[in-house]
């Protein structure tokens, strides 16, 4: 554990806090959304701005500082406790939309809600996921999976430039021309090489938008699971989807219809008018009794409403794998893991529709490697229980890779592993071994320097 008198050496640097366990504020500095990991370290950071992270980092590496960072702590997977440095850039939540360009900048602690609406102005949507709070940089470093996915591809492919300081304290621009091996890695390599700072992204029309959901009873289950995968074979590429078994908690922040039981949620975003998606949404309507129809156009800025994703701090384990098909056998399989009468614990068993764009490799590569899965299955759990009990039972129908943004929660910091290829896998290590060969940022989901063979 740090003495004061280091936390104030490095407090006199930095414009932000600097806290220490016992000081007043220290709680809430290290606190994240998902409270399944706990967060002790000997320093938290509070920076401010990109000179407060250079300075943070610096300190780090004059010190040898093992570092972690958290914007909003949807994903983590291990707690850095004693001697260590949290660096928190959630106060780093400047937008700005360059309509002309058709670009995003966001700072490193900015929520997808923010860019929705400075985005929506101008008729344009960021490729954000299904949650308003999670953080942008955050979310799109593992890759970036969300709403418009089908339509657009992973988050990461549209990255146009990362200001990023490295792990020797150094500030730099990472673009497909500058700094290319870090502008690879960092696409789908999460927070192995430094502390991003800002990032730019394209965003895209969204002249008229249809989504939000179908909830059906649980005994359901096997006729809407079947009909979903049928469905997802026809529906054109402006269409996202996923479905969702759920088995919610008996508490008030849960909507009645779904408290102590198993309901099936069906999420649907479609790029387009509200006649044209109900004319989509028609053959999942009739397929069973509908407890709750919430779909219809809406505008972008609303997205939220489609998840219905909770906005206040849980614990959670999450777990994930992604599956090369999903034919009658493999759905049943699923049903026999998790639909009615199993003996299924997960809150959330969720499939999302994956192909369209998501399947083409995009003009820069990267080191995104789901590009062969057609669906991507991730489980919610309450600690406790089993959080890879479905995802294990799965693991036969899977590609054998696993999508690092549902992975969270303890024993998930060692799967980086899982999502990647081997050469793949073997080039970030080698990138981890030129910008951070003493594996200071290792409180992720853990790419480690590759060893020199000779």
């Amino acid at each position: 554990m740090y003495k004061s008198a280091t936390v104030q050496r490095l407090a006199g640097r930095l414009s932000g806090p600097v806290l220490g366990p016992g000081d007043d504020g220290y709680e809430a500095e290290v606190a994240g959304f998902n409270q399944v990991v706990l967060h002790r370290p000997g320093i938290v950071a509070g920076v401010r701005n990109a000179e407060d992270v250079r300075r943070a980092v610096g300190f780090a590496a004059e010190t040898g500082t093992p570092t972690a960072v958290q914007a909003t702590g949807h994903g983590p997977s291990r707690a850095i406790e004693g001697a260590g440095l949290l660096i928190n850039t959630r106060r780093m939540k400047q937008v700005t939309i360059d309509p002309v360009a058709a670009t995003a900048r966001a700072e490193a602690g900015t929520q997808w809600h923010q860019v929705v609406e400075a985005a929506a102005g101008h008729g344009l949507a960021p490729l954000n996921g299904s949650s308003p709070l999670v953080g942008v940089v955050g979310y799109t470093l593992g890759g970036g999976l969300g709403l418009l996915s089908r339509a657009h591809g992973f988050a990461a492919d549209h990255v146009t430039a990362l200001e990023i300081v490295t792990p020797d304290g150094r500030p730099r621009t990472v673009t497909a021309e500058r700094n290319t091996d870090l502008f690879w890695a960092l696409r789908g390599g999460k927070g192995n090489f430094g502390v991003v700072t800002a990032i730019e992204f394209r965003v895209f029309p969204v002249p008229r938008f249809y989504g939000g959901g179908l909830f059906f009873p649980g005994e359901s289950a096997a006729e809407v699971l079947h009909a979903w995968r049928r469905w997802t074979r026809s529906v054109p590429e402006e269409t996202s989807s996923s479905l969702a078994l759920l088995r919610m908690p008996d508490i008030e922040q849960v909507p009645p219809f779904l408290r102590g039981g198993l309901a099936v949620h069906v999420r649907i975003s479609h790029l387009g008018p509200g006649d044209e998606g109900d004319h989509l949404a028609g053959p999942l309507r009739k397929t069973a009794p509908v407890l709750v129809d919430t779909l219809g156009e809406m505008p972008y800025r609303r997205f939220a409403e489609i998840h219905n994703d909770p906005t206040f701090p849980i614990p959670y384990d999450e777990r994930t794998t992604m599956l090369r098909e999903l034919d009658r056998g493999a759905a049943d399989d699923l049903l026999s893991l998790a639909g009615p009468g199993s003996d299924c614990t997960d809150i959330v068993v969720e499939l999302r529709h994956l192909g369209g764009a998501l399947g083409r490799p995009p003009a820069t590569a990267s080191a995104i490697d789901h590009r062969e899965a057609a669906y991507c299955l991730s489980t919610l759990a309450l600690p406790g229980s089993r959080p890879a009990h479905v995802v294990d039972g799965m693991a036969h129908r899977g590609t054998g890779r696993s999508y690092l943004n549902f992975l969270a929660g303890p024993g998930t910091a060692e799967a980086a592993e899982r999502g990647y290829s081997p050469a793949a896998y073997a080039r970030l290590g080698d990138i981890k071994a030129r910008y951070d060969p003493e594996n200071l940022f290792r409180f992720n989901h853990n790419i480690p320097p590759r060893a020199k063979s000779f």
